[in-house]
């Protein structure tokens, strides 16, 4: 048996830890562990892999590779009083002393995870010394606020300093139109370390997500648990095939490299079907084949990112079929989906669905004989990078609210950090732009590609 290759996961802020919480729970569930960590009879002699996400402690019982923190206690309170509550490792909790959280202010999140940069680090490393080949690090966190942006971008930075080698996958809430006043700041300064600092990023667009929870379940006024439980389940199928290993996408790395074709395009977008909530009795049992299943992956209401696949072009798509499926099946539905032209590929690469099987937890009971999970890297995700570059400009002309992040260290002498993350988003916009073009391959070459790179593309053959 191949090492697992452990993953930490790093929540940050209110939606970082309120997402990771149910991703949590949805694992427990899916390995037959209860809400104290203890391993449920029944579960004893499966065959999945907990350890790629939990340890076992001296008493056995199962301990998330987890870092929480947060700059106000309210929500890690919340876990604290939860069924939940001794599943987390006490000593990798981290709450501000002040407690006043960041005000939605991405400069005081950014400042203060610099003051305690040291406590985290030790936490992480702490958590990476027990782990016996450690891949990588999941961050959940929203870039509209203040901590999930202004201390996941600080995080997001010394991770890939501290280690260079290592894995960095997100999980990143992108806001609705007005969430917060100075959300469009906030986010512009959080995706300049999105494109620079992390391999992948998985886009979870809360408008999508909303309106999908509406249409698809019937939720007249969705709740925050409710679009998180979501979230929560793309989380937990896109690491199936990391948990229940099967013959391929059995580490991270295998599983990035197929669907980031060049280094900075590295935002997915998710499609996830058949959906129904914990605690919904399943309504309308539907026929689920495989080809079903793929072709409604394709289909925009089933995709987590607004408008987004309207315009423009797949570079890679990913299907994580979960279930009791018959591989040449599997044939047939791909065969179908190419004749009938269902998803337009780049011109310059292969237009081709990979697909990776893989099982379903056998502790859980689901309506559904087949379920998917769609990863895609497409052009149209800029259309989302555009609205809040947009809006940046908009505020940027009138320096509208500028004060709030000028009393905060990073900004006291100047705004040389917004014009730096202003030049990278553009640039990624244009160049998902440009990836729709056959000549996308010498893009970037003439203009000494814009001096990037802090972090070179990762070698992936080197790291397997």
């Amino acid at each position: 048996v191949k090492m697992p290759r452990e993953i930490i996961t790093c929540q940050v802020g209110q939606c970082g830890n309120q997402i990771g919480m149910e991703f949590w729970k949805q694992l427990c569930m899916e390995h037959g562990i209860n809400p104290e960590g203890i391993l449920e009879e029944y579960a004893q002699n499966g065959e999945d892999r907990k350890d790629v996400f939990f340890y076992q402690a001296d008493d056995e019982h199962y301990v998330p590779r987890a870092v929480l923190i947060d700059l106000e206690p309210r929500v890690i309170n919340g876990i604290q009083k939860s069924p939940y509550a001794s599943l987390y490792n006490p000593e990798n909790i981290f709450i501000s002393k002040h407690g006043g959280g960041a005000g939605n202010n991405w400069g005081r999140g950014y400042c203060d995870a610099e003051k305690v940069q040291e406590e985290i680090i030790e936490m992480i490393d702490r958590e990476a010394d027990g782990s016996d080949s450690l891949e990588g690090f999941v961050l959940t966190h929203s870039i509209a606020g203040g901590t999930g942006s202004g201390f996941g971008s600080y995080l997001l930075e010394r991770l890939n300093d501290h280690y260079p080698k290592k894995l960095i996958q997100t999980y990143s809430v992108f806001p609705n139109e007005n969430d917060v006043v100075v959300q469009p700041y906030n986010c512009l300064l959080s995706m300049k370390r999105l494109i620079l600092n992390a391999d992948c990023v998985v886009v979870l667009d809360n408008t999508a997500l909303t309106s999908i929870a509406v249409d698809r379940l019937k939720l007249l006024q969705p709740t925050f648990p409710q679009i998180n439980s979501i979230v929560s389940t793309v989380m937990a199928a896109s690491t199936t095939t990391l948990r229940y290993p099967g013959y391929m996408n059995n580490d991270l790395v295998g599983l990035i490299a197929s669907l980031v074709p060049t280094p900075r395009c590295h935002f997915l977008m998710t499609g996830y079907t058949p959906l129904s909530l914990i605690d919904q009795k399943v309504t309308s049992i539907r026929k689920t084949t495989v080809l079903d299943v793929m072709r409604r992956l394709l289909q925009t209401k089933n995709i987590m990112a607004t408008g987004a696949i309207k315009k423009g072009a797949y570079m890679s798509i990913l299907n994580i079929i979960q279930g009791d499926v018959d591989p040449t099946q599997v044939h047939k539905s791909l065969q179908r989906i190419r004749e009938r032209k269902l998803a337009n590929f780049i011109p310059w690469g292969p237009a081709s669905i990979q697909v990776a099987l893989s099982k379903k937890s056998p502790y859980m009971e689901s309506g559904h004989k087949v379920s998917g999970l769609m990863l895609a890297n497409h052009t149209g995700i800029r259309s989302i990078f555009k609205v809040i570059y947009d809006q940046y400009r908009t505020f940027r002309k009138r320096d509208a609210y500028m004060n709030i992040f000028k009393q905060t260290k990073i900004f006291e002498d100047n705004l040389d950090e917004f014009d730096s993350s202003d030049e990278v988003v553009k640039s990624l916009i244009e160049e998902y732009a440009a990836a729709e073009k056959m000549d996308y391959i010498n893009w970037g070459n003439d203009d000494d590609d814009m001096g990037y790179d802090p972090r070179a593309p990762p070698n992936f053959s080197s790291m397997q």
